[in-house]
């Protein structure tokens, strides 16, 4: 039988949550009260996904972005009540896992954006080596046919900062809300760097150092992660899996 308990030891193992300093609690969020027969992965625990979970009759949730993060509110009230509601109303258990799922070597977002891209990593970057820095497994003649290319992979639009026409040998990416990263990534010496978003510093960053930005997306770039952990221990433990995709312009 599968619980809570031995579902998130299966979590925790692999993405060993205790190597990061992290913005909330990684692991069991939520507990619920259902044997796991049907886990359900998504990117963000937002109501949506777990109205879907409960349409589904999930048992389990596994997500990216939680309930909790440092300094927010405690207060039950509002949105949050009525997400915590669904959830033990309907006895559903919730994982999520931040930044162990952004730095996963194999499975994590940031790995599983350059296996969809075709990006091929060999080095690491930034604060907790979380950038990922590499080659291309084709070239691209510039960062606005790189920026064309993430584009029609990820479904949106793409804004691409700094020196169009550069030529593209080595790539850095991060994803989510690595925008901070950029600084990193130019003195790793790359051509252009890949992220969901960008703030305003970026783009004069780019325009002077000439190091292309693209910025694809927070929820576009983060899809990836949740699924590929999930599928591996749904079926490790012998359960189902469903991802589950909200989706979020953002």
């Amino acid at each position: 039988m599968t619980n809570a308990k031995t579902l998130g030891q299966a979590f925790d193992a692999l993405l060993q949550p205790d190597k990061f300093r992290d913005y909330g609690p990684n692991g069991l969020q939520v507990e619920g009260d259902r044997e796991v027969k049907l886990l359900v992965s998504g990117v963000t625990a937002s109501r949506a996904l777990i109205e879907a979970a409960i349409e589904a009759d999930a048992d389990a949730i596994f997500v990216h972005h939680g309930l909790f993060w440092k300094g927010q509110d405690g207060r039950v009230t509002g949105w949050m009540r009525e997400r915590l509601r669904l959830l033990l109303t309907h006895g559903i258990h919730l994982f999520a896992y931040h930044l162990p799922l952004d730095a996963h070597p194999e499975l994590g977002n940031n790995a599983q954006l350059a296996r969809v891209l075709g990006l091929q990593a060999d080095g690491r970057f930034g604060e907790q080596d979380l950038g990922f820095v590499g080659t291309g497994v084709k070239t691209w003649a510039s960062p606005q046919a790189l920026a064309d290319h993430v584009a029609a992979v990820l479904g949106r639009s793409v804004i691409c900062a700094g020196d169009s026409n550069r030529p593209v040998r080595r790539v850095g990416w991060c994803t989510g809300g690595a925008q901070g990263y950029f600084e990193a990534a130019i003195a790793q010496g790359v051509d252009v760097f890949i992220t969901g978003e960008i703030s305003e510093p970026q783009a004069h960053l780019a325009r002077e150092t000439g190091v292309a930005f693209l910025a694809c997306g927070h929820h576009a770039s983060e899809r990836y992660g949740a699924p590929a952990v999930a599928a591996l221990v749904a079926q490790d433990l012998d359960i189902q899996h469903r991802f589950i995709d909200i989706d979020n312009p953002a």
